[in-house]
């Protein structure tokens, strides 16, 4: 009998759920927006939100706490990204989006994603134009200055011939 059991077990033991989790919420930090299973999904939902409103309420003790939950990576990516942008947001930091049934066997797929996870990919998006069109003008500038360099050099005419030609002559 599952008498006062809480949680989802997936058929693992408690090390292999563990590392699941954390294997799973670091790459929702990471990443912004993972693909997995519905029960996946709804299980490491409740613990990310609690994880993102302790950083947010006390972001610098927080360390050892959140090195059982996320990796290296993703702890400094939470402290220094996540849980500022979330500073005025009270809860309801994540959101899931149901995908329809995987095909091989069947089970409920959804993404999980943060709620203005759109917001962040529009800023980047931006932020990827604005430097490739520095980069482009840079590149431009370079150029131009190139072409000044050699109309400035006086050409003698007659005096050097290409290496075929005098290869040719030969």
């Amino acid at each position: 009998m599952r008498k006062n059991v809480f949680g989802r077990q997936f058929k693992r033991d408690t090390n292999e759920r563990k590392a699941l989790f954390k294997g799973l919420m670091s790459s929702l930090v990471l990443e912004g927006r993972i693909q997995t299973t519905e029960e996946k999904a709804k299980a490491i939902r409740g613990k990310i939100e609690k994880l993102v409103t302790r950083t947010r309420k006390t972001q610098t003790s927080n360390y050892n706490f959140l090195q059982e939950y996320l990796s290296p990576d993703a702890l400094k990516a939470m402290v220094s990204e996540i849980a500022p942008r979330f500073k005025q947001r009270q809860g309801g930091y994540t959101r899931i989006i149901k995908l329809g049934n995987r095909v091989s066997d069947n089970a409920g797929m959804a993404f999980i994603e943060w709620v203005d996870h759109q917001e962040v990919l529009d800023k980047k998006i931006l932020e990827n134009k604005e430097r490739a069109e520095k980069k482009t003008l840079r590149q431009a500038q370079g150029k131009a200055k190139k072409l000044k360099k050699e109309n400035k050099k006086p050409v003698k005419a007659g005096k050097k011939s290409s290496s075929k030609e005098s290869k040719k002559k030969k």
